[in-house]
C-alpha cells in the first residue's frame, strides 16, 4: 500500500472531511427548500426581468442549482473523506510492523 502522507496530515484531513460534508450537505438541503437566509447566494437574479413569473422561476432556477453544487462538492468531500481514511489506516499499520 502506497503511504502518501502522514499520521497527522491523514487526521485532519479525515476531520475536515468530515466537517465539509455535514455542513454542504445541510446547505443543500436549504437550498433545495429555499430558505430565504441564502437569498444573497444565489447567481445574478438582478439582470432585466419583465415579469413576476421570470423571477420566481429564475430564483427557482438558483435555488436548485446552488443545492446541486453543494450536494456535488459534498461529494467530492467523500472522495477526500475515503482518500484519507486509507492514509490513516496505511499509517497505522506500518506504525505498528516496526
Amino acid at each position: 500500500m502506497l503511504k502518501i502522507c502522514g499520521p497527522k496530515y491523514a487526521l485532519c484531513g479525515l476531520i475536515i472531511s468530515i466537517w465539509g460534508i455535514v455542513q454542504l450537505f445541510l446547505m443543500g438541503i436549504f437550498f433545495y427548500v429555499k430558505s430565504v437566509a441564502l437569498i444573497e447566494d444565489l447567481p445574478d437574479t438582478h439582470v432585466e426581468l419583465t415579469t413576476p413569473e421570470e423571477f420566481y422561476h429564475a430564483m427557482d432556477r438558483g435555488y436548485l442549482q446552488n443545492a446541486y453544487n453543494c450536494w456535488i462538492a459534498a461529494c467530492i468531500y467523500v472522495l477526500t473523506f475515503l482518500f484519507s481514511g486509507h492514509q490513516f489506516y496505511v499509517n497505522s499499520r506500518s506504525s505498528l510492523s516496526v
